[in-house]
């Protein structure tokens, strides 16, 4: 038996029935799956693309009842800025994806189901345990990430039960290929949630395993449905870095809200892409200037600390005033107080705190939580 196989056969023995919004019956025990975009025919003993949502006689099952990784780490990391910033967060995935992204930074958790050299391993957890552990380690913020969150949506709803009564704020980081019935159900839940645009081009998000207007479309109706939104795309060489993309990509958002955070981050040789030169500063320098061009009021780079330092700093977009001074996932200095500058008292787009930390507690690295 394969290293899948036997990891399949344990995932399947920690499941839950999916929820009800997420199911829709069809003929001879064939269900629809409405938990990503996909929305997958599954029929009896079949799995859906995602390989963790399963149909068991009549009943979609979904994964419960672990955790692949969980650690506390800067919200800034998810990357969210306009949320929180200086905080940590407690982030926890589980396994699986919805697409199969060669350049993909967490394929040891995203393919696991699909590739036998991503070896993780489950650790078996309680929504309890993770929410006491997100308290006790002073982390005001729950994320779901790590994997494509959409498909494990069920189990992390039960993890933002009790932390929502706990007075915890959810998020979710997200390749965005949802579903409006997957979104209504974790609405209520969920406040904050990173959405990838990978691309402006359909073709390459079908190489990818998404549909471009899929991901157009949640960001669109996430928006309006009142989540926090900070949208991400990570500029690789040769596959979306031209001007024409970038400019397609930042009119697009503009056209949603000039408000939505656009962060243009830099990749690193990874998974089937180890061949390609990291991302160079010059073309997040580009991306950047283009996005302001288009009308964004905040565009950030990443995953390059210091080589663009003002560039990663939270401006007023009326006066100009440094409100966030940071280096990469470190607050170095925060004087928002609320969510007005308080040089010309512009509302700034956000989540903030009133009183918020006046810069990272900590050197901006992730704290393994051991359960």
């Amino acid at each position: 038996m394969s290293r899948m196989m036997k990891l399949s056969s344990l995932l399947a023995e920690h499941t839950m029935p999916s929820a009800p919004e997420l199911v829709h019956a069809g003929d001879d025990e064939t269900l629809r799956c409405l938990a990503c975009g996909h929305r997958c025919k599954v029929r009896p003993g079949r799995t859906g693309v995602c390989r963790v949502r399963f149909n068991e006689n009549g009943v979609l099952r979904a994964p419960a009842g672990y955790v692949s990784a969980v650690q506390v780490d800067p919200i800034e990391k998810k990357p969210f800025f306009h949320a929180f910033p200086g905080q940590n967060a407690l982030s926890f995935g589980m396994l699986g994806c919805s697409f199969h992204c060669p350049y993909c930074q967490n394929w040891v958790t995203s393919q696991s189901l699909h590739d036998d050299r991503a070896v993780t391993r489950p650790h078996f957890a309680t929504p309890e345990q993770l929410v006491d552990t997100a308290v006790e380690r002073g982390a005001p913020v729950v994320v779901s990430t790590y994997n494509e969150p959409l498909i494990t949506c069920d189990w992390a709803v039960e993890i933002f039960k009790p932390a929502r009564q706990r007075g915890l704020v959810c998020g979710f980081v997200s390749n965005g290929s949802a579903t409006p019935e997957a979104l209504e159900f974790i609405r209520p839940y969920v406040d904050l949630y990173k959405i990838d645009l990978k691309t402006f081009s359909d073709k390459q998000y079908r190489r990818l395993g998404g549909e471009l207007d899929t991901v157009l479309h949640t960001i669109r109706l996430a928006h309006q449905m009142g989540f926090w939104v900070e949208v991400v795309t990570l500029m690789v060489p040769g596959f979306n870095d031209t001007g024409e993309e970038m400019r397609r990509i930042a009119e697009f958002i503009v056209g949603v809200s000039q408000d939505i955070p656009w962060h243009v981050t830099a990749f690193h040789p990874d998974y089937k892409m180890g061949d390609v030169q990291r991302t160079p500063a010059a073309t997040l320098a580009q991306a950047y200037q283009v996005g302001r061009d288009a009308g964004l009021r905040h565009v950030y780079t990443g995953n390059a600390p210091g080589a663009l330092k003002h560039h990663e700093n939270t401006m007023c977009p009326q006066c100009n005033t440094t409100l966030i001074r940071r280096t990469g996932f470190y607050v170095e200095e925060n004087v928002m107080a609320g969510d007005c500058c308080p040089a010309c008292k512009t509302r700034i787009a956000g989540v903030w705190e009133g009183n918020p930390p006046r810069h990272s507690n900590g050197p901006g690295m992730p704290q393994p939580v051991r359960l």
